[in-house]
C-alpha cells in the first residue's frame, strides 16, 4: 500500500461536519444538553464538546467549518493601506 502524496499545486481536502451527538454533560459542566461533534478533513479529526441539542450544535458547528474553510482559502477583501511618513512638525 502506498501513500498519496498531494503535490504542492493541490489543496488539502476542506473542512466538514462529521458526527454529531448527544453526550452526558461533564461533571462540571451547566446545563443537560451536551453534544460531541467532530469535524474532519481528509484523514485529519478535530473532536470537540458544545452545550446544547443536536441540531443547535450542527448550526453552531457549521459555522466554525464555513470560518476555518474561509481562513485555509487567505483572506479575501479589500485592504486597507495607509502610508508610514511621519506627519510634518508645525511652523509658526
Amino acid at each position: 500500500m502506498t501513500d498519496k502524496i498531494i503535490p504542492l499545486h493541490e489543496e488539502a481536502p476542506p473542512f466538514s461536519i462529521g458526527k454529531v451527538e448527544s453526550v452526558e454533560p461533564p461533571a462540571e459542566g451547566a446545563g443537560k444538553y451536551w453534544c460531541k461533534y467532530t469535524i474532519v478533513q481528509g484523514h485529519n479529526t478535530i473532536t470537540g464538546y458544545r452545550q446544547g441539542g443536536v441540531k443547535a450544535v450542527r448550526k453552531a458547528v457549521a459555522t466554525i467549518v464555513a470560518d476555518m474553510n474561509q481562513r485555509r482559502m487567505g483572506k479575501r477583501g479589500r485592504v486597507h493601506l495607509t502610508s508610514s511618513s511621519k506627519p510634518k512638525a508645525a511652523t509658526n
